[in-house]
């Protein structure tokens, strides 16, 4: 009987998208996942909005002003952008292709009409949804954070409504509880590993 060596191909990368509407805690989430060391390569976004108080340039957002954000686009360097309540939101394309040459799962934080136009260059991303438990809930976190005045917040939570029609788009959906920040991180985990055990893996190029 002859012997036969076989070796399993070394999972591929996997582009990460981890995205919902406003007040869903996908900033605490990611946070949550760096703190915890987890060995992923975070892209940060590129936004033309105002910084906010504890944020910092180049670790939360790369902020930029308008000019700076339109030679980006002009330059073509950015995956996508999106005009997001106002202001310039977008990926920055080399910092993607660098992560993904090097062999570590990238992650996208980013809003659910970007999450879309990912899917479309990229259809092999991993595409992540994170919500509430109800829309009352996302209405209370959002009111809680006070970031908004009322012309905004009304806004913010049309435009979750209507992006919480978006879910049969991503591939998994995580509720975010109130106080289960762990629970949530473990799920992600979760779901990237199994996704790094599939029979056909998923081939991501951009």
């Amino acid at each position: 009987m002859s012997e036969h060596n076989f070796d399993l191909p070394r999972p591929a990368p996997l582009l990460i998208v981890i995205s919902g509407p406003s007040g869903v805690g996908k900033d605490a989430v990611l946070a949550r996942m760096k703190e915890r060391g987890l060995p992923f390569h975070f892209v940060v976004t590129a936004t033309t909005r105002p910084r906010r108080e504890n944020e910092v340039h180049g670790r939360d957002y790369w902020f930029l002003s308008k000019d700076e954000f339109a030679h980006m686009i002009e330059s073509d360097e950015l995956i996508e952008y999106a005009i997001v309540y106002g202001d310039y939101k977008g990926i920055p394309k080399q910092q993607v292709r660098e992560a993904l040459a090097s062999g570590k799962d990238v992650v996208l934080r980013i809003d659910v009409q970007g999450a879309e136009t990912i899917r479309k260059l990229a259809p092999e991303a991993l595409l992540i949804f994170l919500t509430t438990e109800n829309e009352a809930e996302l209405v209370t976190r959002l009111e809680k954070r006070q970031t908004e005045t009322a012309d905004e917040l009304k806004l913010r939570i049309a435009t979750a409504r209507k992006e919480l029609q978006r879910i049969s788009a991503f591939d998994y959906v995580i509720i975010n509880h109130d106080f289960r920040l762990e629970q949530s991180v473990d799920t992600i985990r979760a779901i990237i590993d199994a996704e790094h055990h599939r029979a056909t893996p998923r081939k991501v190029s951009l």
